[in-house]
Order: C-alpha cells, then structure tokens, then sequence
C-alpha cells in the first residue's frame, strides 16, 4: 500500500436543502405536519406539533433561568420521549446539549467532568445516580414541570449559530473523550445520510444502541429531519425482547444498531435460541413475520465482517438494505458506507474481510502510512481515526485494525486484525479477538479469545470452539509460529462497550502457567472440557439441583432481567458463576420447602433435646434459617443490577437483606448454644412446660 492514497468523497449534494441548522429541518416538519407522530413511545407517544411546543416551553424555561448563548446543557434521564424535549429545547435556547448515560452512574459523572455542562437537567430519580458533589446546577424536570409548562409556545428568539457547536457527543470509551460538533456539521451529515438512505415522513426509525451514544445523540435527526417517526422504550433502556416487540407492534422500518445487537435481531429465532430453547430455528428462506416492516437496518459501531454482512442480508426481504456504517464521533456518525451489491465481483474468503465502503457525501477519506484520516462531511480539515484501512483494487475501502491495538511480538510489530481475521476462518469460530497476557517469565504470550458464531444453536454454547491444540493446527502455515496464539480462552460472546465496540480492556488476563508447546494441557485448553464435563455431572448427576437452578434462571429472567447474564465473563469464572446461581436457586427452593415443613420437624426432637424449649424461641429459629435459605438468590440479584455509586439502592439492600442477614445469624447461634436445663434440675415446673410444649407439637400446624 502507498504510504499516501485517496478515496473520493461521494456526491456532492447537489439540490441540497437550504436548512442552516437540524433544527431548521425539525421546525419545518412541525410547521408541515403537526399531527404526525415525531416520538412514539406507548402512552407517552408525542406528535410533532405537541414537540415542537413542549420544547418551546422548555427553551423559554431555560432562557428564564439564565441560559446564555453556546452554553452546554447536560441532559440525563431514562425517559427517551422527554429527552428529545429536552435536547430541542436546548437547541432553540441556543444552547448546546449532550446527553448523559444514566444507567452507567460513574459513566455518566465521566461525561459531565468531560463535557463541564452549565445545567443539568434530569429527573429527581437519577439525580442522586449522577451527582458527584460538584455543586453542578440541576433543573429536575419532573419537580419543575408546572412552572415548565406555564412558559410560552411560541419558539424563543435565538442567535445565528454560524459556526457554533451544536452538540457536545462522547466517545465510547471506557473514559469517555467529549467532542464538540457544530451546527454545520450535524447537518451536513444528516444530509449526507439522507442521500444514501432516501429517509421518508413513512419511516418508523428504531435506535438500540443508550441515549448517550453517538449513534441517537446525533442520530435522532435521521428521522425528526426527515418527518419520520422516532420509536423509543417507554421506560429505560432497550432490551433484545422489546426491540423485537417495537419492531412488530409498532412497523418499524429503519432500525440502527450495532453488530451484536442486528445478530441478536436477525439471526436469533424469537424464543431465543442460543438459550437452550429446543425451538428450532428458522429455515433460511422462513421470513420473520415480526421483520416484514424492516426496509433499512444500518450497523455501526464496530467492524462487520461480510460474512456476518452476508448472512445478516439473509434474514432481510428482498429489496430491504443492510449498511455497514463506518461513522467516527468526530463527523457525528457518518464517514464510510458499504453494502453488498457495491461488490463488482464475489469474493473468497470472506470471513477475513470487513469491508466500510465508500465516503458519504461530503466526506473524504486519505491513507496516511495506512491509517485513516477522515474530511468530515461539513469540511475543514481531515480527522485522524486511529483506523487502519487499505483502499482495493476495486475501489472500496477495508478495515485493517486499529492502532491502539497493535502489540509486540519477539520485536516486532503485531496488528491482532490481521491473525483474528484468521482465527475466524475456523469454521467454529465466529468472532475473536487476540490479546498479550503476561505470563510467569514476565514476557508475555499471546492469547486468543474465540466465541460461536452468533447464529450457532448448540448448547451449551460455543461447545465446538477449539481448544489452543486445535487453534494451532489450523493456523499452520497460515500465520507465523510466533504469532500464533499459545492459549485459548473460550466465551460465549465477546465483552463489548456502551458504543458496541468489542472492549478488548474487559477481556479477562489468566495467569499462563502452561509452556508453548505442550499442545495446550495447560488451564485453558482443559477450561472448555472441563466445563462441559462439570456440566453434565451437575444437570444429570444433581438431577435436583439442576432442576431448581434452571427453574429459577427463568424466573431471574422474568423477575431481574440481564442479571444472571455471563455473555461478557469468560471460562472458568463464567461456569463457576453458573454453578453459583444454581446453588442459590437450590437454597431458595430449600428455603420455601423448610418454611412448610421445618417447624414440625423442629419440634419433633423434643423438649431438652434442642436447647430452645419455648415454642417462641423455636418459631423464630424456624422463621431464621428459612431467612438464610431464601435470601441469597434476590439479594445476589439485586446487587447484580445495582450500581456501585447508587447509594439510596445500595443503603436500601444492606438494610433489607444484610443485617436481617445478620439478626437471623444470631438467632441460630442462641437457639443452638443455649444451655438446656439440667436433667437434675428437673422439677412439677419443668414438667408442666414440659407437657405444655408436647401439647403444642402436637397440635401445631406447618406455616
């Protein structure tokens, strides 16, 4: 490859609106089409007219309080519908806004150090999530609705924007890095990409990836641009069941995602395969009644093999479009594209390739010394990605890694896309990621991290995945002996970021104890082996413990979904906490068994031959030890699900369940210490209590 090469940019928009901002385009369709649904979200469904005056109220609140022109607004809640209130008005108080994630708190106290906002506006709710004691000034949206809604209608007189920002939009990172973008260019690349999606006032567009992400931060204006309608989650954030409902009940027919959320979409049946589920999956040429609205479903995020491009388009109708979107942060989302049918010819091998295209309209892309450097879609100077990439033959640009990730191997320089894309070739391995791990000798030694492909059915899974033996004959003579990876460690999916990018920073490091060479007899060539053999001597050789784990792995499903789920923790630790969630189911069966049946057989021992004789003190033992039996499995759940800086969550479950916890301990510890009364020492007022308790035993019933 040269050390400098040039892709064209696209189009150049000729006919293009005369729109100076998004927020032109937004009013324009409110103006045209009042009674058309912008933001549909259940009973919390808003029209554009109803929009665009919520927001106006909200603009003229802000002004009232003292907003000044370019000052950034930070707005966090989980209620998609009043964000995109809040991100208008915003906008209409010549403002600049970012959104905040508020699922992730110490995410989202990142982003409001990195942004430096003048005003938060939030709900009390997630107000004590996010503040980090700052002094930071909120405006809690729900506690100030009346004064709110008392405001004006009518849109606030604001400043030009010229060449002010717009939106402050974060990376997804693991430290989030802010980025400013103009007004300009947020609408340069809504415009860009209505010329190649052909967006229309029918579309129903559905956004998966949260609020804060590149993706709907800049990508709302996909559809409130275009006079579409914007399909959000009522309450929180999407889960892979309500998309699949949205897109049914709802019509979807854009839906913007990333790779592992279009696998989960289009590739798993409905009752959830991969799960264990016997239903058998679709046949190739079954179309998915809950995907017949689907005309556009845009992927970005990550890299896109065209394999898994290949067998995504499977699953489409004819006629309907999957995009690979390159789209940095820095150019609001948009860069490269690339769909199937841009192919001249078929290519061979194409677990190996991952194609991003051609530039959008307006953009521009130059190699230097193989990395990217992206001209946004408004102009200006060209952007380094971090991005490796070479253009082909044909003309289309394909993704070779990124920088930050290439590591040293014996001296030389490793780029890990190039021996992962190898890695893919096995026919069991769908996605893999290599990663140095230090070893005894403190020289480190390659690792390969290798998951099913997305649409395998076997359980459990990723039970073909090859062992580091195996990895190494396959890779012979196709990669280096030096860069081949000396140890496998098998997931059932790799840990991706809030972005959809693969998080190679929460791959787990197993400390190597084996020596190259010894055809993986080491930890983790017995890791996938050894798993399966546990499992099967605990589902089949505990039929009991089995039984109840599985039972309450789905009522953990219904109750706290996502809690029990291990898709991002890998081999070992991943079984271990399966055999954890087993036994706790396991003691929550015990648990209501014993608080039916234990009282009597508590009482059957006696009198002097437990040393709580009173049937009060016997009662609370009883009610104890049910306690310490029931309470693991939702307190394991809930601390799952709670955020380490949620201090009302977590001062909540300590006092609900830990120091019960404790009182119950104590309990035991007196009813089974207690001294019982000396034989010799018997007297007619023992006897009498004695006989008393016998008729109490006997008359008792379970509870």
């Amino acid at each position: 490859m040269t050390q400098g090469s040039t892709q064209e940019p696209g189009s150049d928009r000729s006919g293009r609106a005369t729109a100076a901002t998004v927020l032109d385009l937004f009013e324009q369709q409110a103006r045209d089409t009042p009674q058309a649904y912008a933001v549909i979200a259940g009973a919390d469904s808003i029209t554009y007219g109803q929009l665009d005056a919520r927001a106006n109220q909200l603009a003229h609140h802000l002004i009232a309080g003292g907003l000044s022109p370019g000052a950034v607004v930070a707005i966090g809640t989980a209620r998609r519908p009043e964000l995109v209130v809040a991100l208008l008005a915003v906008l209409k108080a010549g403002g600049v806004y970012t959104v905040i994630d508020v699922e992730v708190p110490l995410t989202g106290q990142r982003q409001l150090s990195a942004g430096t906002p003048y005003v938060l506006l939030t709900h009390a709710a997630h107000h004590a999530r996010l503040d980090d004691g700052s002094g930071l000034r909120v405006i809690r949206l729900d506690t100030e609705a009346a004064a709110i809604t008392g405001r004006p209608t009518e849109p606030p007189e604001r400043p030009v924007p010229g060449t002010a920002a717009a939106a402050v939009l974060f990376t997804g990172a693991t430290v989030p890095r802010a980025v400013p973008v103009g007004h300009a260019r947020l609408l340069a690349a809504q415009e860009g990409w209505a010329e190649v999606t052909r967006p229309g006032p029918e579309d129903r567009h559905l956004i998966t990836p949260g609020a804060d992400v590149t993706a709907f931060a800049a990508g709302w204006t996909r559809a409130l641009c275009s006079g579409g309608a914007l399909v959000v989650p009522e309450r929180g954030p999407w889960t892979p069941e309500g998309i699949r409902r949205a897109v049914a009940t709802e019509q979807v027919s854009v839906v913007h995602t990333d790779p592992a959320g279009a696998a989960r979409l289009l590739l798993h049946p409905a009752s959830g395969a991969g799960s264990g589920s016997s239903a058998a999956p679709r046949r190739r040429r079954d179309p998915d009644p809950a995907l017949r609205s689907l005309r556009l479903v845009t992927v970005t995020g990550d890299r896109l093999f065209l394999d898994e491009q290949a067998a995504l388009q499977r699953t489409l109708r004819p006629g309907a479009r999957l995009l690979n979107v390159y789209g940095p942060t820095d150019t609001a989302g948009v860069g490269a594209w690339f769909e199937l049918p841009q192919l001249p010819r078929p290519l061979d091998d194409p677990e190996q390739i991952a194609l991003i295209g051609t530039p959008f309209p307006g953009c521009r892309v130059d190699l230097r010394d193989g990395e990217i450097h992206l001209t946004p879609p408004d102009g200006g100077d060209a952007i380094p990605t971090g991005d490796r990439a070479e253009i082909r033959p044909d003309g289309l640009l394909e993704f070779r890694g990124r920088i930050r990730d290439q590591l040293t191997v014996a001296g030389a320089v490793l780029h890990p896309h190039a021996v992962e894309s190898v890695i893919r070739t096995h026919p069991d391995v769908g996605a893999a990621l290599v990663a140095k791990v230090p070893d005894r000798d403190g020289t480190g030694r390659l690792v390969a991290y290798v998951a099913p492909p997305a649409d395998e059915h076997s359980w459990p899974p990723g039970a073909g995945l090859p062992d580091s033996g195996e990895l190494r004959a396959h890779l012979t003579g196709k990669v280096l002996p030096t860069r081949t990876p000396s140890a496998v460690v098998r997931l059932r999916t790799l840990p991706r970021n809030r972005a959809g990018q693969e998080n190679r920073e929460a791959l787990a490091k197993p400390a190597l104890a084996a020596k190259p060479g010894e055809g993986g007899a080491g930890k983790y060539r017995a890791a996938g082996s050894g798993n399966l053999t546990a499992f099967g001597i605990v589902c089949f050789g505990v039929p009991f413990l089995a039984g109840t784990g599985l039972l309450f792995f789905i009522l953990s499903k219904i109750f706290w979904p996502g809690a029990t789920d291990l898709s991002g923790v890998p081999n070992p630790w991943a079984f271990l906490f399966f055999v954890l969630y087993l036994f706790e189911g396991a003691a929550f069966a015990a648990g209501l068994i014993f608080l039916f049946t234990g009282r009597a057989l508590m009482m059957r021992h006696g009198p002097g031959a437990s040393p709580g004789q009173r049937p009060g003190s016997t009662a609370a033992a009883h009610l104890a030890v049910v306690y310490l039996l029931i309470a693991w499995w939702p307190q394991d759940n809930f601390y799952r699900l709670a955020a380490k800086q949620d201090w009302p969550v977590q001062a909540a479950l300590v006092y609900v369940f830990n120091i019960p916890l404790m009182i119950a301990a104590v309990v035991v510890a007196l009813y089974a210490t207690r001294k019982p009364p000396s034989p010799f020492d018997f007297d007619e007022a023992d006897e009498a209590d004695e006989a008393d308790e016998a008729d109490d035993a006997e008359g008792s019933t379970t509870r």
